[in-house]
């Protein structure tokens, strides 16, 4: 089973070779952009601004309310945890509608 996640997953170097495939720019271009592109969503998420790219999804920042009886799942030992923020995304309306008719 864990292998077929592996091999469903799309790394950044693949993201990379299948721009460099289809376009006229150079890997290392590429590479610069996309690095850069994050930095500027998670930027803008440490500055707890929301980043909404339309016709794909929304990454923003919420808060997670603290609890004083979490229970670690390795060990089972009850241990407080303080109220923290948490990375969510929302998927846009086009990628919703294509993730529900991708499972049957």
């Amino acid at each position: 089973m864990a292998e077929d996640k592996d091999q469903m997953k799309m790394t950044k170097a693949e993201i990379i070779e299948h721009i460099y495939e289809t376009s006229r720019i150079s890997r290392k271009d590429i590479h610069s952009v996309i690095d850069s592109f994050f930095e500027e969503v998670k930027d803008a998420l440490t500055k707890d601004r929301v980043v909404e790219l339309r016709g794909f999804g929304t990454f923003e920042i919420r808060t997670r309310k603290g609890r004083e009886k979490a229970r670690n799942p390795k060990t089972g030992e009850i241990v407080p945890v303080k109220t923290h923020g948490v990375t969510v995304f929302r998927p846009g309306k086009e990628l919703k509608k294509m993730a529900w008719n991708l499972r049957h």
